[in-house]
Formats: structure tokens, sequence, C-alpha cells
């Protein structure tokens, strides 16, 4: 029994989390990247400079958006191939999709410089907060290749059964983002470059190992000569499409958000939703490693036609989100204040506008984990339209009503309310798309 890989095994709670607790330890650890950048530059520079981390935030969104469609895509396809029982054809593809990845991230990256002026201009930004956004991304573009391929590594290393590995490379490039953080900053000045700096050599640890471990043959996944096939990158774009939107209409709300703060009470209100998205994205960091970690078994269990495996994996999973969803709301709500004093002095403004947002904002996790579940599982079976349909919708559709709406009707308040509205919204339309097509897939 032991001999036998993960798909082979009985679909039981002890099996699945063996294979997803890695995942979301280290997705939970992935996290921290970003945060840890602000707990330094709130600290030891500005909150100022923790505005331009957030202002920068929809231009690196482009970045994830991009990596984050081919690695979850392209997962989804390689997989259901290994289910089929088309190995070989798995690794060419494998592989051409990784050449794929470093293609674009050059060309991301010329982009990124050639609209590097362009970008901050006409938000009315002091010359502070202006010179700190230009810096941070300059710095951070020149990451971008890495940062894909360690998006794309990630998900393939847990696909081949080494989940293990991808939290050691994850944990290691967290510490290492940490340590440097601290030495460029507090020891060298270097300032918000040196917080951008440290993260894109924290991405690029697991960028690094994953050249060498899919150099060999030993793996499950491995590089193999590869064959172009317009129609594999086709599909894998058409299934990570619905990753893709939520990334880039995050990167569009955050950008709303940031205008009406800016509005209602300008520079200090972005530095609090840049605190509050912390806590979010902490706490959803646990949903999505979860799905990252069950989808391989979905995809492969949907190539196989094992429908009775596929069932009971998603009723399992949708237990373990709910309880998930009930342990990080109480969290929250206990630990606001000693979560948003790490980036703000209660003496500081910004430290009473992100506590009373972190209450109202803190409703959403009850709904986040089952909207973020239902778009990863149909991209997992293969269906990208409908989970771009989920994921379009929760993360653009429903956020661009609330947040037009509910600040003219309440204030700041309503700014806070929007994301809560938002995902009960999604919630709904995850349930309906659920039921519809439950039989199709027999889960």
């Amino acid at each position: 029994m032991e001999n036998q890989n993960v798909y082979e095994k009985p679909v039981t709670l002890k099996n699945i989390l063996k294979f997803a607790v890695p995942t979301i330890a280290m997705t939970v650890f992935m996290s921290f990247y970003t945060m840890v950048d602000g707990l330094f530059v709130s600290n030891l520079i500005s909150t100022d400079a923790l505005s331009a981390i957030n202002l920068t935030a929809p231009v690196i969104q482009l970045v994830t958006a991009v990596s984050t469609m081919l690695a979850t895509g392209g997962s989804a396809v390689i997989m259901k191939k290994m289910g089929e029982q088309k190995q070989d054809e798995a690794k060419e593809d494998f592989t051409f999709l990784i050449f794929v990845n470093v293609l674009v991230g050059i060309v991301m990256c010329g982009a990124g410089y050639l609209a590097m002026d362009h970008i901050f201009a006409g938000m009315n930004l002091s010359a502070d907060v202006e010179g700190y956004c230009v810096e941070y991304l300059s710095r951070y573009l020149v990451f971008t290749v890495p940062i894909l391929l360690m998006n794309n590594f990630t998900l393939y290393m847990i696909a081949s059964e080494k989940a293990n590995l991808s939290l050691i490379c994850s944990v290691s490039g967290g510490v290492l983002n940490m340590v440097l953080d601290y030495v460029f900053i507090a020891w060298f000045d270097m300032g918000i470059s040196g917080a951008a700096i440290a993260t894109g050599l924290g991405y690029s640890v697991t960028a690094v190992a994953g050249l060498f471990v899919f150099s060999q043959k030993k793996s499950l996944l491995h590089f193999k000569k590869p064959c172009v096939r317009v129609g594999v990158l086709v599909s894998a774009a058409a299934n990570g499409c619905s990753e893709m939107a939520t990334a880039l209409v995050t990167g569009i709300i955050t950008m709303m958000f940031n205008w009406t703060m800016l509005h209602y009470i300008g520079e200090n209100g972005v530095a609090a939703v840049t605190i509050i998205m912390y806590v979010l994205m902490f706490a959803s960091s646990l949903y999505t490693g979860y799905s990252y970690g069950v989808a391989p078994m979905l995809s492969f269990y949907h190539g196989e036609q094992n429908h009775e495996k596929l069932k009971r994996l998603v009723g399992m999973s949708l237990k373990v989100i709910a309880a998930i969803s009930v342990l990080t709301v109480g969290a929250s709500f206990l630990l606001t204040r000693p979560l948003v004093s790490v980036f703000a002095r209660p003496d500081n403004p910004v430290y009473d506008l992100a506590v009373a947002g972190n209450r109202i904002c803190t409703i959403a996790l009850l709904f986040i984990g089952f909207n973020i579940f239902a778009s990863g599982m149909f991209t997992a079976l293969s269906n990208g339209m409908i989970s771009a349909v989920l994921a379009f919708s929760r993360s653009f559709v429903f956020m661009l009503v609330t947040m037009l709406v509910l600040p003219l009707l309440f204030g700041v308040t309503g700014i806070w309310l929007a994301t809560p509205a938002a995902e009960l919204m999604a919630l709904a339309l995850s349930a309906f798309m659920f039921l519809k097509y439950r039989k199709r897939y027999g889960y």
C-alpha cells in the first residue's frame, strides 16, 4: 500500500491532508513575501513607503496573472494526460510550457520598463510616494522570469508528489526574503529597493530548485525534448484563464480601492487598505493552498473517470473549507489589534482606520474559501469557461458593483463592506454552478 502513489490510495481525510497540508503551509508562507516587505517597509521606512507597495500591486498582479494562468491551466492539462496514461506526451508538453514561461517573462519585463514613466501618472501622488513606487517596481521587474518559473514549479512539484520539497523551497525563500529585507534596509540603507530585491531573490529559490529537480529523469514529471503543440498552449490558457482573471481583476480592484481611499481619506487610507489586504491575503492563502493541493487529484480522477473518488474528494473538501472558514473568522476578529499594530503604531492615524476596516472585512472570510475552491475545482476538471465566469464575477463584476454603490451609501464604511458583499454574491453563483454541473462530472 505504501508503494502506491497518492492517486491510487483511498480518498480519506488523512490522505487528502497528507497531500494538501504541505501545499497549504507553502502558500501561507508565500503570502509572507509581500507581508514581510510591508512589515519592514512600514517600520523601517514609513507608511508612505507602505502605500507605495500597494500602489505598485496592480502591475505586480499582471505578472502574477500570466504565471498563474500558465501554471494552473498547464497543470490541469498535463495531469489529465497523466491520468489518461499519456506520460511521454505530458512531459513534452510540460517542457514546452516552461519555455513559454521564460519567453513571456522576458517580454513582460521589457514592457514594464518601457511603461514605467506612465504607470503612476495622473494619481496625484506626493513626490515621495511616487518616487517610492518607481523605485520598488523598477527593482521588482528584474525578477520577472524567476517569478513566473516559481509559480509554475510550485504547482508542478505538487503534481509530481513533491509537495514537501515545494514547501521547503517556499520556506527557504521566505526566510531568505526576511533576512535580506532586514539586511538591505537596516544595514545597507537600500530603502524600498532593498525590499524589492529581497523579495525577488526569495522567489528565485524555487525557480532554481525547480530547474534542478525537473532535470532528473526519476521525477514523475521531468524535462523532455519539447514538442510545440499550440493546442496545448491554448488549452492551458483556457483552463487557467479564470485564475488569470482573478489575479488581473484583483489588481484592478486594488487600484479602485486605492483611488477611492485617496478620494475619501488620502494616502493614510491607502496604507490602511494595504494592512487589511495583508490580513485577507494571509487567510485566503489557506484556501488557495488547499485548492492547489487537491487540484492534481481532481484532474487525475477526472481523467480516469473515477467518479466515486471524485465525489468523495469534493465532499470532504467542502467540509475542510468550512472548518477553515470558521477558524479564520474567529482568529481575525480576536487578533485584529495585534495584527494591525505590527504594521502601524496605535498613535498613527492609519491604525484606527485599519482596525475598523478589518473588523468589517473579516466577514468575507466566511465565503472566500468556497469561492476559491469552486473556481479551482472547475479548472482542475478542465472547464476553464465556468471557472473563468466564477472568478471574473467574484473578483470584478461583484466587486465593481459594491465598490461603486456602497461607498456612496455608507462612505468609508461602504468601502470596507464592499468585499464581504461581493464574496456573498459570488457564493450564490458558485453554489448555482456547483449544483448545475454535479451530474456531468459525477462529484
